[in-house]
């Protein structure tokens, strides 16, 4: 490979962050009774120094957020248009606007224990506000301050050219697609559907690509998965956990794209100037010196430690704000209808059957979190964390994550942009997820307990 244009300092500004980042992020480390990764590490560290000021912390940041959000709804387009990051922070939907109000409205009632005792009782407010939001805040804190570590050297443009003989015959997709899902597992499902959606505008993907990838790749990332594990009191299964869900999130990445609704949408461009992509490699490079030569020139751009911090400090702001508002609203909501209503119970009615087959201890209380995932990805494992037996509490979480389509994010983005699916095409893909990754998890399951 030519790289006499390449120099030292360029090779290290790839390979050091690049390094650090797979540390933080993938290197699992021994902790107490299993392994983890050091990032979780971290977040528990944070969790125990701010212990007793936690839940004030997430009280007060979800009601800033709301105030923020309804002053730029009143405001109009100009209020805040001078600082790019709070409007997009703030200037959400009416929907979601409403969400971070009740979100707010509940954290408050929690917090100063207010109200019925539906609202703020062990099992549902408290649970919430001071259990998992805990783990939210400490968990964003670090992830989000060093994603840029991963997303920013060039690690993802020569992971992407590495996996481009693999993503065409294993799943029908270019191989740039395997950076959106790169992007996905290390910063977030909403960073894949995003890049996916730009993408299909841009002429790169085809109808059926831009459909597959959204639902398929936009995948759960590790943060998340690790406040997901965490919840359900497995922190220490981290490890066997994370290759479960990706071993079902292979098998479901496979069959997705070749069973309807995935294999019927138009192998068609957005408009019919697209061309797609050219994936060929030059000559005298191949897929490694190629993706090198990529990783290089991304890491240039990238000279200033002021904006590394500034961009790690908005990925934690957007992380807390963006998320911790809909997992208190939701979540409240969806823990008083388990807790107070059998609604969840007839809903997990059909699963009884196909768990106890399965031999899943308490299948009845397990089948009730099934479905609640369409709604949210946190509340299977919140609704299922007092279940006693371990080996269920597995079962839910890696479900929960394999899932994938939870319309408080990653089907309400898709909804929202030019992707071409449908709110029944992520219901029966959801249904389908769930049916094809549930088998693989609890085979893996009974290996493990």
């Amino acid at each position: 490979m030519n790289n006499n244009k390449a120099k030292l300092g360029d090779h290290l500004r790839f390979i050091i962050p690049s390094l650090l980042g797979i540390f933080l992020f993938m290197l699992p480390v021994k902790a107490d009774g299993g392994y983890t990764i050091p990032i979780a590490l971290l977040a528990d560290w944070a969790q125990d120094v701010l212990a007793n000021q936690l839940s004030a912390i997430m009280m007060i940041m979800i009601v800033i957020t709301a105030i923020m959000s309804v002053l730029t709804k009143i405001a109009g387009e100009q209020f805040l248009g001078k600082t790019p990051f709070f409007k997009q922070l703030f200037n959400v939907s009416a929907f979601w606007t409403l969400t971070r109000v009740l979100a707010a409205i509940f954290s408050v009632m929690v917090f100063f224990r207010l109200g019925p005792e539906a609202i703020h009782g062990e099992a549902t407010g408290q649970e919430l506000l001071d259990g998992l939001l805990h783990v939210l805040f400490s968990v964003f804190l670090f992830a989000g301050l060093f994603l840029p570590l991963l997303m920013n050297f060039g690690l993802l443009e020569l992971f992407g050219m590495l996996m481009t003989k693999i993503m065409r015959p294993l799943f029908k997709l270019p191989g740039r697609s395997s950076i959106d899902a790169l992007a996905s597992w290390i910063g977030d499902g909403t960073i894949g559907v995003l890049l996916t959606s730009k993408q299909y505008e841009d002429g790169y993907y085809t109808k059926r690509e831009a459909a597959v990838i959204g639902t398929t790749f936009s995948i759960v990332s590790i943060t998340f998965t690790l406040v997901v594990i965490d919840e359900v009191g497995l922190g220490h299964m981290f490890i066997p956990f994370y290759i479960t869900v990706l071993t079902a999130g292979f098998v479901a990445a496979l069959i997705m794209p070749r069973i309807p609704p995935l294999s019927r949408k138009q192998d068609a461009y957005i408009t019919k100037a697209a061309t797609g992509i050219n994936e060929t490699i030059p000559e005298g490079y191949n897929a490694f010196t190629f993706g090198y030569k990529q990783a290089i020139q991304r890491s240039r751009k990238e000279t200033s430690v002021y904006r590394f911090f500034k961009e790690g400090g908005q990925n934690v702001l957007d992380m807390w704000m963006g998320v911790a508002p809909v997992v208190m609203a939701f979540g409240l909501i969806a823990l008083i209808i388990a807790e107070y209503t059998p609604i969840f119970q007839w809903l997990g009615l059909p699963f009884v059957p196909l768990l106890d087959l399965m031999q899943v201890p308490y299948a009845a209380e397990a089948s009730e979190t099934i479905l609640v995932g369409f709604a949210d990805m946190f509340l299977p494992a919140i609704i299922g964390s007092s279940i006693e037996a371990e080996m269920t509490r597995f079962i839910i979480a890696t479900l929960s994550v394999t899932q994938l389509i939870y319309m408080s994010e990653v089907g309400g983005l898709l909804l929202g942009s030019r992707v071409p699916v449908s709110f029944k095409d992520l219901f029966i893909i959801f249904i389908l997820r769930t049916l094809i990754t549930l088998p693989v998890i609890v085979g893996i399951a009974h290996l493990l307990f």
